[in-house]
Order: C-alpha cells, then sequence, then structure tokens
C-alpha cells in the first residue's frame, strides 16, 4: 500500500478508504466508500506526479463513455498535492486473476460469451473516438468468475500514463524492456503501429489487443511471445498458428473455426485490413453460442475409454471424450462445464481442465 494513504482516511473530504485492492504499473487502487452517495467505489491515484497532467486529460475522455461492459467513471479531483480518479467498483477480480490464474484456456462457447461482452465495450469507447491504448487482461474486469455476471473494460483514465512510460522503452534491448513492468504487461497485446514510433496508433490498434487477448483465452499462448521476442514476431508480421486442439473437437470446431477466423483479422499487421469494433459486434452476434453458465466439480470415475464422471449434486454428471476442449482430465481433477438435463445422468458439455490446485 501507498504509505501516504491509509485504512480509514477521508480522501477530499467524502472518499473514506476501505481497503487496499492493489497497484498496476502506474497506479494505486483502493476500495473507497463515497459518503455523499452512500456507495462503495474505487479510487485510483498515480504512483507519481509526472503523469498527472495526462492521468487528468484521460480521466475526462473515459467519462464521455456510457456503457455497461466499461466501468463508468464518476469524479476526479486534485487533493494535497495529488490527483485522484473516482470509478464504478466492479464486485470482482480482473481476467488475469480470476480466469487465467485458474485455468490455461476456454472452450470457444465462454469466449465467444466473454468477448463479445468486451467488444461491445470497446466499441462504445470508439464511438467517442477513444482509444484505450493498453487493453490486456488486467484492464478487463469481471464479476462472477466463470458465470461472467458482469465484464467492464477499466482503466482508461490510465491507459496515457501507459503510453508515456512506453514510449521510452528501447524495444531492441531486452534489459530496457524488463526494467518496466508496463512494457512487460503490454507488450503481448501491443500492435505494430503501438511498438514503431513511425507508425500512427488509431483506433484499431484496440482491436490488435483485442485479438491478442482472444488468442490466449483460445489456446493458452500469447500469440507472438513475450518480451523481445514478441516485439521481433510482432513487427516481423510472423504468421499466427493455433494449436491442433483448437479445431479437434467435432462438437467445438465450427465455433474454434470462427473465432480463429476472427483472430486472424485483427491480427493482421496491415491496419486498415482489420475489423472495427462494430463490424465485429456484428460478427459476434452472428455466431451461435451457448449463454448457459459454468459449474465447477471434479472427475469422480471413468468408465473405459471415453465415459467419465463429475461428482454431481444428486447424481453424478456425464461427459465423453468428445465433450473434452483441450487436455483431457483424470480421477480427482476438478473441471469446468456446464450442465444439461438427460437420463439416466445430466451431461457436461464442454469440460475443461481446470489448473492443479499449487502447493
Amino acid at each position: 500500500m501507498s504509505s501516504s494513504i491509509k485504512l480509514n482516511d477521508v480522501i477530499y473530504s467524502r472518499y473514506k478508504i476501505t481497503d487496499y485492492i492493489g497497484e498496476g504499473g502506474m497506479q494505486y487502487v483502493y476500495k473507497a466508500y463515497d459518503t455523499g452517495l452512500g456507495r462503495n467505489v474505487a479510487l485510483k491515484t498515480p504512483k507519481n506526479s509526472s503523469g498527472e497532467k495526462r492521468f487528468h486529460n484521460s480521466a475526462i475522455y473515459a467519462a464521455k463513455i456510457n456503457h455497461p461492459n466499461v466501468a463508468g467513471t464518476f469524479d476526479y479531483f486534485d487533493y494535497e498535492g495529488r490527483s485522484f480518479l473516482i470509478e464504478e467498483l466492479v464486485d470482482g477480480l480482473d481476467l488475469s486473476k480470476s480466469i487465467l490464474k485458474n485455468v490455461n484456456y476456454l472452450d470457444p462457447h465462454f469466449v465467444s460469451r466473454l468477448f463479445h461482452k468486451i467488444i461491445k465495450g470497446l466499441a462504445a469507447s470508439h464511438h467517442k473516438m477513444i482509444i484505450h491504448r493498453d487493453l490486456k487482461p488486467s484492464n478487463i474486469m469481471v464479476s462472477g468468475q466463470f458465470n461472467l455476471d458482469e465484464v467492464k473494460i477499466t482503466d482508461f483514465g490510465v491507459s496515457k500514463l501507459a503510453e508515456s512510460e512506453i514510449e521510452g522503452i528501447d524495444f531492441e534491448n531486452e534489459d530496457s524492456i524488463n526494467a518496466s513492468a508496463t512494457a512487460v504487461g503490454a507488450i503481448p497485446y501491443m500492435a505494430p503501429e503501438a511498438i514503431d514510433s513511425d507508425l500512427n496508433v488509431g483506433l484499431k490498434t484496440d482491436i490488435w489487443s483485442f485479438g491478442a487477448i482472444m488468442y490466449e483465452f483460445l489456446t493458452g499462448y500469447k500469440p507472438f511471445g513475450k518480451g523481445l521476442e514478441a516485439v521481433r514476431n510482432i513487427l516481423d508480421g510472423k504468421e499466427l498458428r493455433f494449436p491442433e486442439f483448437v479445431r479437434s473437437n467435432v462438437q467445438l470446431k465450427t465455433l474454434s473455426l470462427q473465432l480463429m477466423k476472427i483472430i486472424k483479422s485483427c491480427l493482421e499487421p496491415n491496419y486498415d485490413v482489420r475489423p472495427s469494433a462494430d463490424d465485429l459486434v456484428a460478427t459476434f452476434s452472428s455466431l451461435c453460442y451457448s449463454t448457459k453458465k459454468m459449474k465447477i466439480g471434479f472427475v469422480s470415475a471413468k468408465h473405459g475409454k471415453v465415459m467419465n464422471f463429475i461428482k454431481g449434486e444428486r447424481k453424478d454428471v456425464f461427459f465423453h471424450n468428445n465433450c473434452i476442449y483441450g487436455k483431457h482430465p483424470i480421477v480427482g481433477d476438478r473441471v469446468l462445464f456446464s450442465q444439461y438435463r438427460g437420463m439416466p445422468n445430466d451431461r457436461g458439455f464442454p469440460v475443461v481442465r481446470i489448473k492443479p490446485v499449487s502447493k
């Protein structure tokens, strides 16, 4: 926690600090109680004063966006020599902490549901001609974890700060890249024009980032690697490849191929060829995917080579090997699944293995 802000401090005679949420490369984040309106909010402040003007200007831009899939910006002020941004508090965690921490990848139905929500929020910002510039899993909040009760893009108010720090990075030097936590987190999702200062950043720069995040959720890998490797692969226009398991399940193949096509279009090196956010909203709206909520269980039994069971509340839930996306779980593994009525047992589909709990 920042040493100058403590629990129970009251900022600006209104916002009482009730918890420390965490920090990013550019800011500290707190949970605060708005005594004026009687609600909990997120209170953010930059780590240093060098970027406060950018912090202010970006907060003004972010306040123009009003959409269910964008965290609302409520207030901005200077107090005792520091800048503060008041934002809608999402009762959850970012995608890195809530989802990627628990699974390596997710099935195409889940990915479709999640990224349909994200692209609608991104389209709302683009309608206002606002570029996020720093779209990545840690800047997308979810509540309800795998049920995706709420999905909200956040940190429009500090994206300019992140951009200003990245401008000073020598992208040909591994040490220069690793010296910046902001750069390390952002590079896997950065478009060519965001790395090459000779190119112009625009709305479709966010589309590249959207596609890179989507690739990671569908495959478990970052599309072009990390650090200096990613920089070189992105600038060289390295061919995008997908693991075989993405298309190997017959029941999921059609939707997987559609998502692969979307990702490839987003990660097109030629800026002008990439789709717009509105194009992608229309594309996702035409996809046929399940919106059924997910459950977490564990594999309780296996019969023969293809029949498996998940421990259920009343009866065990059956799933066939062709219901699995990715690596096959074994007895005792935790799995993520949707449950459908069946006789004599309900059926789980699709089924995704959850990462083992680290000891």
